[in-house]
């Protein structure tokens, strides 16, 4: 998938550089064109300089007046404005504007023609010379600009096209999850339901056995997941916890499922902090945070859940003693299906970024990690 989006891409700027190529060629042959019409015009000028009265002018006059789109003008040897074309001049104040188009025509310096004309024409018996400044014509200038806007308006379109295919198959997958989730919860709910009756038949014979309240936590467990599951896909309402009773049942129901090789060890804050939370979905994230940690630490280690907070937000970092990742997995840990155990699916801090960022509105994401030193995730929550 990698390398077919890097051809894409590959293709895609080729395109573009070609369009631009292209497209520079077109306005330099057009730009030459517009040159030599404005040579041929000052030649017009020339001629209509240095002619006499039997002169037949009639077609030296019809190719002045064919210019109709490149703004020219025209200064003596005096650097006076002879005359112009094509040019708007302020009429309100026509001398103003007149001098301040010549100063940005005279700037024109690879735009500029220079006509010898014949000193002893008495019309010119001052000026020998004249200098013809032009600028690009309107359509050259829209040319010059519009591969640019087209590229622009393509890059628009194909991002707005990306963004819509990449909603569509988010809206796809959190169907799929959605449903997973349901129907999880669905075929977990009857051989619970089975469960709880038999531990209901057995505690009417054996009222004093020591095994069945056990048994009732793990059914009870069971249900606890049962109802995470079909949580996924609604909108539970949050509500105000406090966060060291959640985090402490939390670690406590991780601690009692591993040996003692496990240490667990939490700093909070002095006072108590209340946030919003669902609490079974929260509970998940922790433990399954946790339970990671435990796998990276291979069954021994320390984990260490620190509490930090702000004026507007509670920050909690889980930190391990385990192997540890390379920068560039940051963010791929939190895809579906990315696994570095030989067991498992991949699916778990998937789901605790979808319940952090989607029910709880705050962010969870690798603080540091470092390969052989451990990883420290962080989570953010608005207080």
């Amino acid at each position: 998938m990698d390398r077919k989006r890097f051809y894409f891409i590959a293709a895609a700027i080729l395109i573009a550089l070609f369009s631009l190529i292209v497209s520079h060629s077109l306005v330099s042959e057009l730009s030459n064109e517009e040159r030599d019409k404005v040579r041929i015009w000052s030649e017009a000028l020339n001629v209509v300089s240095n002619a006499d009265d039997d002169t037949d002018l009639t077609l030296v006059l019809s190719v002045l007046n064919s210019n109709r789109t490149i703004p020219v003008m025209v200064f003596g040897s005096d650097s006076v404005v002879q005359t112009y074309r094509n040019i708007s001049i302020d009429v309100a104040d026509s001398l103003a504007s007149l001098a301040k188009k010549a100063a940005i025509f005279r700037k024109y310096k690879d735009r500029h023609i220079r006509i010898e004309l014949d000193a002893s024409h008495k019309v010119v018996a001052e000026n020998n010379f004249v200098d013809v400044y032009y600028d690009d014509s309107l359509l050259l200038k829209k040319l010059a600009y519009y591969p640019f806007i087209q590229l622009t308006v393509v890059i628009i379109f194909m991002c707005i096209a990306i963004f819509a295919l990449l909603s569509s198959k988010k809206s796809e997958q959190n169907k799929v999850w959605v449903g997973l989730s349901k129907e999880t919860a669905h075929q977990l709910g009857t051989p619970i339901s089975s469960l709880m009756a038999w531990i209901d038949i057995l505690s009417s014979k054996y009222p004093t056995d020591d095994l069945l309240p056990e048994m009732n936590k793990d059914v009870t467990r069971l249900q606890m997941i049962a109802d995470r599951f079909s949580k996924i896909g609604s909108l539970p309402k949050p509500e105000p916890h406090q966060l060291k009773g959640v985090i402490e049942a939390a670690t406590a129901y991780v601690s009692r499922r591993v040996s003692n090789k496990v240490v667990f060890k939490l700093n909070y804050p002095d006072e108590d902090v209340m946030v919003w939370l669902n609490v079974p979905l929260f509970s998940w994230v922790v433990e399954n945070l946790c339970k990671n940690a435990i796998d990276a630490m291979d069954g021994q280690g320390t984990i260490s859940v620190d509490v930090l907070t702000d004026d507007h937000k509670v920050y909690i970092d889980f930190s391990d003693t385990g192997k540890g990742m390379a920068k560039s997995n940051y963010k791929s840990v939190f895809k579906p299906g990315f696994t570095t155990k030989k067991r498992g699916w991949g699916l778990g801090l998937s789901l605790a970024k979808r319940i952090i960022e989607e029910y709880h509105q705050g962010k969870i994401y690798v603080k540091r990690s470092e390969v052989n030193n451990g990883t420290t995730f962080r989570i953010e929550l608005k207080c």
